[in-house]
């Protein structure tokens, strides 16, 4: 595959370059309901075409709207959330979801709307996936978020009114309402504290936990514990201009229906991620079609984000296929790196972290065997400008194309993020970056064991009620836990 190929079906270059400012009201109004308006009035609309259905039957009447109360969470003594009720879907629901029923099927909205999911830090690039997955209809929101509402965050994210009373109240308690009213249908609850308290038991309730904004560090704890108890993860952040998406699904099988070719389909690899497992045939119409199962197995965030994974070698086999790939890619793997060796924080402007961050990124390009060329000091210096930063066109952008990956996986229907994404919007480019290291893959990569620490950078994760420490100095580590086989 031509790494230069758009395979994501990202937004037309015509697309407004001013990412300074939100898009026009007026594209709100032609996507979503008049009644998102009264929501989130300043929501972002959907930058891919049909991504989620939209239109009359789509939204929920803010007449059936219950009002979000905290009291009503019923949280296990261990934190956990209790698993959604299953009931038959109903004849308004399916009146509800009409129009993405006929895109994805019943059976795939079913899957959809019994999903329970875990989005932490509530932030722009949240808001975002947030309101594409209440919108979709998942079964259970949990938002996880122990920092409070800052003057920043009124200015940034659409689930909080610019009401300045909410400015020191909990983030996740202050959006929770907002994200409910979007419809009603959805259980959402609202977590007060920070994901760093949490035990591993907390995730297991959660078929895909989706961390945003989160330091390179905790991202490995979090996807450590998802390993442990076999869930999806998903990490995501934005940074200004700059962005990106991460996918570690550890082995997921999705079905692609097609009519059957004169070639028939063979069983087994297709790729070193992708193989072919089960072909079935029916007649559908008067046509055969053919049900193509295929497998793609992941590797671990802390692998995956290390000088030991490396680009596959199409997309280095020659100096044109180099320059397709973005410079952002070596300098978010240096930012990564950064915050391992300095306990989580961003570079600041001082000349001893500019220095380290641009050794790191000039190693982290030439590792990747990019041309040297091609990683440019304005690159570097653009980059560092926007760390922290938070563009609603960016988040919109990367938080719709996040719950479309979310939406399929849990449809299985469509091929999913192998396994990141980096969106570059100096050429409003999101492409996709196979970055994985030598050896096993998927379930194969993790097996338990009872070691004194973690070889892939994470800790034991032995008591279930107990925090996952976020030093490892001086500790002990007692129990089970997930070890890198080599």
């Amino acid at each position: 595959m031509d790494p230069s190929t758009d395979i994501n079906n990202n937004p037309p270059q015509d697309l407004p370059v001013d990412l300074s400012q939100n898009f026009h009201a007026a594209a709100m109004d032609q996507v979503l309901p008049e009644a998102l308006q009264e929501v989130a009035p300043g929501a972002i609309p959907e930058i891919f075409p049909g991504m989620l259905p939209t239109g009359e039957m789509f939204m929920p009447q803010l007449a059936q709207t219950q009002h979000f109360d905290p009291s009503q969470q019923l949280f296990q003594a261990n934190g956990v959330i209790p698993p959604i009720p299953h009931n038959a879907i109903s004849a308004d629901e399916i009146a509800l979801y009409d129009r993405q029923i006929r895109l994805w099927g019943m059976k795939a909205q079913e899957k959809i709307r019994g999903a329970n999911i875990l989005l932490i830090t509530m932030k722009a690039l949240a808001n975002e996936v947030a309101k594409n997955l209440v919108l979709a209809g998942i079964g259970s929101l949990t938002i996880c978020d122990g920092d409070v509402v800052t003057e920043a965050d009124l200015g940034s994210q659409f689930f909080l009114a610019a009401d300045h009373s909410l400015v020191g109240q909990n983030r996740a308690k202050a959006a929770a309402p907002a994200v409910q009213k979007m419809n009603p249908r959805v259980v959402v609850h609202a977590d007060a504290e920070r994901v760093q308290t949490k035990g591993s038991s907390y995730f297991s309730a959660f078929d895909i936990v989706i961390a945003t904004d989160l330091d390179s560090f905790t991202l490995n704890i979090v996807n450590t514990a998802t390993r442990l108890h076999n869930k999806a993860f998903y990490a995501a952040g934005c940074h200004g201009l700059y962005g990106f998406i991460f996918a570690d699904l550890i082995e997921h099988d999705y079905v692609i229906q097609r009519e059957l070719s004169n070639v028939a389909t063979k069983l087994g690899p297709e790729t070193r991620t992708r193989s072919v497992v089960d072909v079935q045939t029916k007649k559908e119409g008067g046509k055969t079609i053919e049900s193509v199962t295929k497998r793609e197995l992941y590797s671990t965030w802390y692998l995956a984000s290390d000088v030991v994974a490396s680009l596959p070698r199409e997309y280095t086999q020659t100096p044109r296929r180099k320059r397709a790939v973005t410079p952002a890619l070596s300098c978010l793997r240096a930012l990564w790196e950064f915050q391992t060796l300095s306990g989580g924080r961003l570079p600041g402007h001082t000349k001893e972290d500019l220095g380290l961050f641009t050794k790191l990124a000039t190693a982290q390009h030439a590792q990747l065997g990019l041309l040297s060329e091609t990683l440019r000091s304005e690159t570097l210096r653009s980059f560092l400008q926007s760390l922290g930063g938070e563009m609603a066109p960016v988040a919109a952008i990367l938080g719709g194309q996040l719950a479309q990956d979310v939406i399929n996986v849990l449809g299985q229907t469509q091929q999913p993020i192998q396994n990141t994404v980096v969106f570059d919007g100096n050429t409003m480019e999101a492409n996709v970056y196979p970055l994985h290291p030598s050896g096993a893959l998927g379930r194969d990569l993790l097996s338990e064991s009872m070691p004194a620490a973690l070889p892939n950078g994470g800790v034991a994760l032995g008591d279930p009620g107990m925090m996952m420490p976020m030093s490892m100095d001086g500790m002990d580590f007692v129990g089970a836990a997930p070890v890198v086989t080599q």
